[in-house]
C-alpha cells in the first residue's frame, strides 16, 4: 500500500509541476511495446501528462481486466521497445502480484520475468525529465501489461 502512495504522490507532483509543451511530438505518448523472444506485444496507455494535457486512468489491474495475458516461461528476459525520441530519461517499472506492489529491476532495458508461476500486472512508467531544470517534466506516461508464468 505504501507504495502505491508513493506512486500517486509522484504523479500528483508531476502534474503540480505542469508538463511543458516543449519539444515532443505526437498528440500521446508514443507507443511502447514489450518483446519476449521474437514476439511484440502492445501494452496499454494509462495514465499520462503530454503536450499540456493530463489524463487519468485506473491502475494496471483494472485498465488490463478481462485482457489475456501474455504467457511466458520462468525467469524469460522481457525487453521495453519503443520507437521514439527522445527517449525517457527517467522509468520505473512496478510488478502487482496478489495486493502486493515491487519495484522490479530493469537492466539495458529489460527485466527477467518472474520465477514462480502465476499472473503479474505491469506498470510501466516513463518521464521526460528537462535536463537542465530541475523538477520540470516535457511528459509522462504509464503503461500496463499483463504477464502469466508457466
Amino acid at each position: 500500500m505504501n507504495k502505491c502512495l508513493y506512486v500517486l504522490l509522484v504523479l500528483f507532483g508531476f502534474i503540480i509541476i505542469g508538463c511543458s509543451k516543449e519539444e515532443m511530438s505526437g498528440e500521446k505518448p508514443p507507443e511502447v511495446y514489450i518483446q519476449i523472444g521474437n514476439e511484440k506485444y502492445e501494452t496499454k496507455l494509462g495514465t499520462y501528462c503530454w503536450k499540456g494535457t493530463c489524463v487519468d486512468m485506473a491502475g494496471p489491474v483494472e485498465l488490463l481486466e478481462g485482457k489475456e495475458p501474455i504467457k511466458v516461461n520462468p525467469g524469460e528476459k522481457i525487453s521495453f521497445i519503443m520507437d521514439y525520441e527522445p527517449k525517457p530519461n527517467e522509468f520505473h517499472l512496478t510488478q502487482i502480484s496478489e495486493n502486493n506492489e515491487n519495484e522490479v529491476l530493469v537492466k539495458e532495458n529489460s527485466f527477467l520475468a518472474p520465477t514462480q508461476k502465476g499472473v503479474y500486472y505491469y506498470s510501466y512508467g516513463g518521464w521526460w525529465m528537462d535536463e537542465k531544470e530541475a523538477n520540470l517534466s516535457h511528459g509522462d506516461a504509464f503503461y500496463a501489461f499483463v504477464l502469466e508464468v508457466m
